[in-house]
Formats: C-alpha cells, sequence, structure tokens
C-alpha cells in the first residue's frame, strides 16, 4: 500500500512546494496570441485545428456560403450515414440498434441480416468474465468511481491475454472486440462490488446470450431483471447517438494520440477512460441532473417563466448552482444551431416520462431548453447561437430508468467504446508516425547555482 498516512501528514511540505507551482508555472495569455497558439486546439472561432483525418465518424454544424462559414443544423454521420437515418431505420424495423451501430463502425458498411446475426452472437459470446476475474480485481479494493474501476480491469485484463502486446489488426480487433462486450459487465459489477463494501446487499448475474447489450445492462442491474420495451429501446438508443462523435473529441484524439506510439489495445482505451471521467467531457449529464435538482428546489412554480428566466439568469451571473457561470446541458464545442442527437432523444424521452408518470419533469426540462437559448442569447450575445446538446436529456433519461448516478459516465464509456475500437484501428492501419505537436517554450535561460550557494 502506498504510504498515503505520510503524504497526509507532510502536507504542509506539500501545500508550501505547491506554492511554488502557482508562482512558477503561469504563462502570460497574451503569448497564446502572440505566437499564434491554438488554446485548446482551436482558433479564435472555437473551430478545431485540423489534426488528422478519418473515415470513421463525421460532425457537420456549419456550411459554406459565398465563402463565408455560416452555422446550419447539426448533423451527425457515420461511416457517411446520418445517424437520423440510421435511427429511423430501427425505429421503422422495431428492433434495437446499438450492435449493428458496431458493426457499421467497425467495418465501414451495415450488415446484412446474417452477417448482424452472427456479429450479434459473437458479442454474446465473449460477454464473459470468469469468477476469478470478478473476485481479485473487481471486488478487490472497489472504487467509488465507476470510471477508475473501468481503467483498473482494462489495465488488468492486459495480465489475462497471452497477445496483449501483438498490434496486428486481427488482434487488435479481437481485443477491441472483447472489450466492447466486457464493458457492461465490469460497469455493473464494479457499481455492485463498491456498494457491497458498503453494507448493501450483493447480486452478481450473468449477461444472458438472449439479450441485447442493452437488454442485458437493465437485466444484470435490477433485482427482479424485468424491463420494459421502451426502456430498453431508450438505453439502446443512447447507446447508439453516444457511439462516435469523429475524431476530434478529447478522448477519441486520445486514442489516435496513443495508439501512434504503438502501444497496446488495453493502455490505448485506459487513457481514453482517463479522458472520458473528466468532468468536461463525459460528466455533463450528471451536472445537468443536479442543476435541476437546484432549480426545482429553488422555483416552486415550474410553469412560471419569469421564474425560470431568472434562476437561469442567476446561473450565467455565477449567482446560483455551483456558481460557474453555465448552464449545463446547453451549449456544444460544434454545434450550435442543433445537436441532432438531442433532437433524437428528446422525442423520446417524452413517450419514457409517459410511461414513468414523469410527463411535469419532462415539461420542465423542454421549458428550460427553450429558455435556456433565449437567456443565454440575450446576456452573452453569442452570434451562432445556442442548443441544448445530448447530454441535456441523457441524464433524465437514466434516471427515469432509475440506473445509478455512479454508472451515468460509465455508460457513455460503454457506447463509446465501438468508436475508440474504430479509431485505434483507423490509426494503425494509416499512421506510421508517432503524434508529436509542438509547443514553443518561453522561459528565459538561467544560470546554474551551485547547491552551497542558493
Amino acid at each position: 500500500m502506498p504510504n498515503y498516512d505520510y503524504a497526509r501528514a507532510a502536507c504542509p511540505l506539500i501545500d508550501q512546494l505547491a506554492e511554488h507551482c502557482q508562482e512558477e508555472f503561469p504563462i502570460n495569455p497574451e503569448l497564446y496570441t502572440k505566437y499564434d497558439v491554438k488554446r485548446g486546439l482551436r482558433d479564435l472561432n472555437g473551430k478545431g485545428v485540423l489534426a488528422g483525418l478519418t473515415n470513421i465518424g463525421n460532425v457537420v454544424a456549419s456550411q459554406t456560403i459565398d465563402g463565408v462559414s455560416v452555422p446550419c443544423e447539426g448533423k451527425l454521420y457515420y461511416r457517411g450515414i446520418d445517424v437520423k437515418d440510421l435511427v429511423g431505420g430501427f425505429i421503422a424495423d422495431n428492433r434495437l440498434g446499438f450492435e449493428e451501430t458496431v458493426y457499421l463502425l467497425l467495418f465501414g458498411q451495415l450488415p446484412n441480416a446474417k452477417e448482424l446475426k452472427e456479429f450479434t452472437q459473437l458479442l454474446a459470446e465473449m460477454r464473459y468474465l470468469p469468477a476469478i476475474f470478478i473476485r481479485d480485481v473487481i471486488m478487490k479494493a472497489p472504487s467509488d468511481n465507476m470510471m477508475n474501476t473501468l481503467a483498473k480491469c482494462v489495465l488488468a485484463l492486459y495480465s489475462y491475454d497471452s497477445s496483449a502486446n501483438d498490434i496486428s489488426i486481427p488482434n487488435v480487433l479481437r481485443q477491441c472486440l472483447s472489450l466492447i462486450s466486457l464493458f457492461p459487465l465490469i460497469s455493473v459489477y464494479g457499481y455492485q462490488a463498491y456498494h457491497f463494501k458498503a453494507g448493501q446487499s450483493l447480486i452478481i448475474r450473468q449477461p444472458e446470450k438472449s439479450l441485447s447489450l442493452a437488454e442485458n445492462i437493465l437485466h444484470m442491474l435490477r433485482e427482479d431483471c424485468q424491463f420494459t420495451p421502451l426502456e430498453a429501446k431508450l438505453l439502446d438508443m443512447a447507446l447508439v447517438l453516444h457511439a462516435e462523435h469523429g475524431g476530434g473529441n478529447n478522448s477519441t484524439f486520445t486514442v489516435h494520440v496513443v495508439s501512434s506510439s504503438g502501444t497496446d489495445t488495453y493502455s490505448a482505451i485506459a487513457a481514453a477512460l482517463g479522458s472520458l471521467k473528466g468532468p468536461k467531457h463525459g460528466g455533463a449529464n450528471i451536472k445537468v441532473c443536479q442543476m435541476f435538482d437546484d432549480l426545482m428546489a429553488n422555483v416552486k412554480d415550474w410553469e412560471d417563466e419569469d421564474a425560470l428566466r431568472n434562476y437561469l439568469r442567476s446561473l450565467l451571473h455565477k449567482e446560483g448552482f455551483d456558481h460557474s457561470g453555465l448552464i449545463y446541458g446547453m451549449g456544444h464545442a460544434v454545434y450550435s444551431i442543433s445537436d441532432p442527437r438531442a433532437e433524437i432523444f428528446k422525442k423520446f424521452v417524452q413517450k419514457l416520462s409517459v410511461e414513468k408518470h414523469r410527463e411535469k419533469e419532462y415539461a420542465l426540462y423542454a421549458r428550460v431548453e427553450r429558455l435556456a437559448s433565449e437567456v443565454i442569447s440575450a446576456e452573452r450575445k453569442i452570434y451562432k447561437g445556442v442548443c441544448a446538446n445530448v447530454d441535456f436529456y441523457s441524464g433524465f433519461v437514466y434516471r427515469m430508468l432509475g440506473l445509478p448516478e455512479e454508472l451515468f459516465t460509465p455508460i457513455f464509456a460503454i457506447a463509446r467504446i465501438s468508436g475508440w475500437s474504430a479509431h485505434r484501428i483507423e490509426e494503425l492501419i494509416n499512421s506510421n508516425k508517432i503524434i508529436r505537436p509542438a509547443y514553443k517554450a518561453i522561459v528565459d535561460p538561467k544560470a546554474y547555482v551551485p547547491l552551497n550557494q542558493r
């Protein structure tokens, strides 16, 4: 065990040393402009710096008219197919679609009925963890953060793989398919292990091969194993909509960067999990739920639009909730007029709210979505507009499904591992150079001073 007790006892010294960091590390913001450094790899208009090429996902939020880039309705494409059309096909056939989405992202084309059946069966067969792994890795030293649990287990799986370092495409594909299949088990078992440590009951269920990935999450998590078709459909749709978002999002770019070094699959995916854990990336839907809890506690009449506007203004002025100045779930780094994922999701969220008798809450969400856009545009003078993103509704859906908050971000990971896998394979096939961006050193030369003269 690390000597945490000593580290805590040494806190005064650590605090003193941290002051040196606070003094020595800051960089004058004006220097970023002087040297034309794209902070966050974005230009002054917020557009990402072109860092690579991809065939996997495409995010469209603007169009060029007379040589000028103009915001447009958001579009999201998986392998060239509009995600609205993809989801529309699942709805028309009244079937779940995540497994088909995984196939599309990994192999670049939609499967026929035979290919889809075989692929679904392959994932079902790989959805298994031996009892020794559950006991020795998941149950021992459980974490209160399931993203840490996922990362720990992914790195531990390296030790169970006799070909862990083999980065040939067939082997990497095998590893990725295994991780796609296992993420739901690790997430659910990790949650149950932590709560067992806290004195609650422990229920470990094996997944059912006849159920889809989304259905198995509900099956393994619930005491009675029961769920409605609409519940499974909404969770499946959440997975489809979170599966991929282009190569420029933080966690996917992390996969490209780490994979370009030639490292193993487990290390690359663990790095992506570390990225997604960050609240600026994967934890936004939790913040949305907490914000609405605060709103409902402070605004008694949910239909009073003036009261709602005042609450939203207080958020922007850093006077309410967490004093961050943010209205969580509103705005996106790329989309401005609309986030297609939120547009798709919203239609089905209403249906689930009826089944769960939470229509008033849904109406509040829809009202806040409309009013927040108005308030932000008026207060911040945002020229490109602001829209609800997929996180605005996803947390509400997960709550209606009875999913614990600890699993909100792991659900994101369970979906996005399919996109990460496709991007890892793409990087290994196409790249022969390690990704190494340039940083300009701005420190002035210093003379070395001997120890006895300091």
